[in-house]
């Protein structure tokens, strides 16, 4: 009869060796992974009021940083390169506002009168149409909506709405402080962070933020391009069918585009409704026909030429993106997210050296194109 292995001596058997052991281990090191993400976005959504600013600032430089350094190569020294291109920014900003100032001013009486006499036909239509809606409910409802605008919660939401005013001005004011200090000395500051660092690591830093600028700056570029096509598409047809506010809701398109997958579609549901308001269902229904194709020319063409490689993330990490930086900071969230997500995912690569432009980083993989053996 065999006699059972004695234990040898000295081995202590751990509960972190066995199967379960090595899980716990992981989900313990994932649980505090987790935390030190959850901490630090508190943290900075604490600070929100620098972060944010810092962010745009970084996002502006990488587009028009290659207009300043077009620039300084034509012979313009570094400092007036950087106002150049700073003032030209400006200038472009001032003018975008000026336009939709005035045109709301030119047209808001207009637009008004229309408002009120659309208003007019939907009652009618809700009192004579197949709903069955009496005069009484409009009355009740519309008694309950001045109820809600005289109320004490829509003048919290007035004073809450100074202090955001406030916070954006001041935002504002340090983007602009930012973003000129980025401009005149952005590889300065830059170098400054790197001193720290030395050999392979520095390398993989160094090609780390080139890549970062060379994300923001293709992905800003290539939006700016697609929303100007689309805001000149579907502000000329507002033009053609005479919607008011024609200029201004173009300009809201161009804006709306910097947000992926729903900006420039809530955007012309927004002309849609003027149209609906002010020249009735007809106008509207072709404005919204006009809205779809223009989206379908942007993410069928316009997309894969212009934008290229320079976003490669999926349509549903770009989701993904959108919802948590809309639940965390709003509508700056919703278009600071696509762009960062894109950064950190280049980021990643050039760090795993699966950049395809990285190979000198690594002696060891094979160059970039060739075929596995």
């Amino acid at each position: 009869m065999a006699s059972s292995p004695l234990p040898v001596a000295g081995r202590r058997h751990s509960a972190w060796q066995d199967g379960l052991g090595r899980v716990g281990s992981r989900c313990a090191q994932i649980l505090l992974i987790l935390t030190l993400v959850v901490v630090a976005v508190y943290g900075l959504l604490q600070i929100r009021l620098l972060v944010i600013p810092v962010l745009i600032a970084l996002i502006l430089a990488a587009a028009i940083g290659p207009f300043v350094n077009l620039l300084r190569r034509k012979g313009v020294p570094g400092a007036l390169a950087t106002a150049v291109a700073f003032l030209s920014l400006l200038v472009v900003l001032t003018a975008v506002t000026s336009i939709i100032v005035m045109a709301v001013r030119n047209e808001w009486d207009e637009l008004v009168a229309a408002a009120a006499s659309g208003l007019e036909e939907l009652e009618s239509f809700l009192l004579t149409g197949p709903l069955p809606i009496e005069r009484e409910q409009l009355e009740q409802a519309r008694l309950a909506l001045i109820d809600f605008a005289t109320s004490a919660q829509v003048r919290s939401g007035a004073l809450a709405g100074l202090s955001v005013a406030t916070e954006f001005i001041a935002g504002t004011t340090l983007m602009v402080v930012v973003l000129f200090f980025f401009l005149k000395d952005g590889a300065k500051i830059w170098n400054f962070l790197l001193r720290p660092f030395r050999g392979r690591r520095e390398a993989k830093l160094r090609r780390a933020g080139q890549r970062t600028l060379e994300v923001l700056g293709s992905y800003i570029r290539g939006t700016a391009i697609i929303a100007l096509v689309d805001a000149a598409a579907i502000g000329i047809a507002l033009l053609v069918l005479q919607v008011p506010l024609a200029i201004p809701l173009a300009i809201i398109v161009f804006l709306g585009a910097f947000i992926p997958l729903v900006g420039a579609t809530v955007a012309g549901v927004l002309a849609a409704l003027v149209a609906l308001v002010a020249n009735g269902p007809v106008v509207a229904l072709i404005v919204a026909v006009i809205v779809i194709a223009v989206n379908q020319l942007e993410g069928d063409l316009l997309q894969p030429i212009v934008m290229g490689k320079s976003l490669q993330l999926h349509a549903l990490v770009i989701l993904f993106a959108l919802t948590a930086g809309t639940i965390l900071a709003g509508i700056i969230g919703a278009v600071l997210s696509v762009p960062l997500a894109a950064v950190v995912w280049a980021v990643l690569q050039v760090w795993t050296a699966e950049d395809p432009r990285v190979e000198d980083l690594n002696p060891d993989l094979p160059a970039a194109g060739s075929e596995p053996t």
